[in-house]
């Protein structure tokens, strides 16, 4: 009877009737987020000076190791938030003040908040300097079929590494959905469109493109931004 009943349970899970455990963030373990909205590009403006002080105040929160707003280039409707966090606990700990402005925000919206938390993959050691005012930065949302995940995760971490040799490399980090680990967000920074360019046509970059095509679940979203000032 008990192996019948294993027999049962390990079928119901592989036909989804029975979710395993998701994975969860370690305590102590940083926390990162990425939001995204949209709103009326005639309320850009006021917008980006809520976006400028909000992201001034959270700087100086107990626990904050960044936030960086940003816009898109070309586009004067989308933001992006980058959060990072040292625990779990100052990361839920700071929602009512994303809520807060969620809502002062909720008058331009096009789109409202789309957050998604992620644990770091590959991050470099040092924050990101707040004031790469000059930097263009490119966002990247990677999601890939489940059964593509391991190859995904090594083939990111090792574009992360290469990359942080290129020439006009400020930042380069790679972040990973925990519950989803077949979802992945690569976030860079350069110090000019050329050597954005440079980095796009390098062969680890090429390399890294050919390697994750066969595992792609949804097309490859990158997008260019800039920061809010």
């Amino acid at each position: 009877m008990r192996s019948l009943w294993l027999v049962l349970l390990a079928g119901a899970i592989l036909t989804g009737l029975i979710r395993p455990a998701q994975a969860q963030a370690t305590p102590g373990q940083a926390v990162y987020a990425v939001t995204s909205f949209d709103v009326a590009p005639a309320q850009f403006g006021k917008a980006a000076d809520l976006l400028r002080q909000f992201a001034a105040a959270t700087r100086k929160e107990d626990g904050n190791i960044e936030l960086t707003a940003l816009d898109e280039v070309g586009r004067t409707s989308r933001f992006v938030i980058i959060e990072a966090w040292r625990d779990k606990a100052r990361f839920d700990a700071h929602g009512a003040a994303m809520k807060a402005l969620g809502d002062e925000l909720q008058p331009f919206f096009i789109a409202p908040f789309s957050t998604r938390p992620y644990a770091a993959l590959s991050v470099a050691a040092t924050p990101p300097d707040a004031n790469l005012g000059t930097a263009m930065y490119v966002v990247t949302h990677v999601d890939v079929f489940p059964a593509g995940k391991d190859e995904t995760n090594a083939a990111v971490k090792q574009l992360a590494a290469d990359s942080r040799k290129d020439k006009g490399e400020e930042r380069f980090d790679a972040l990973i959905w925990e519950e989803h680990p077949n979802h992945f967000e690569l976030i860079e920074a350069w110090t000019n469109h050329q050597a954005r360019e440079t980095h796009a046509l390098a062969d680890h970059t090429k390399a890294f493109r050919a390697k994750l095509t066969p595992f792609e679940g949804a097309p490859y979203d990158e997008r260019l931004y800039e920061v809010v000032r």
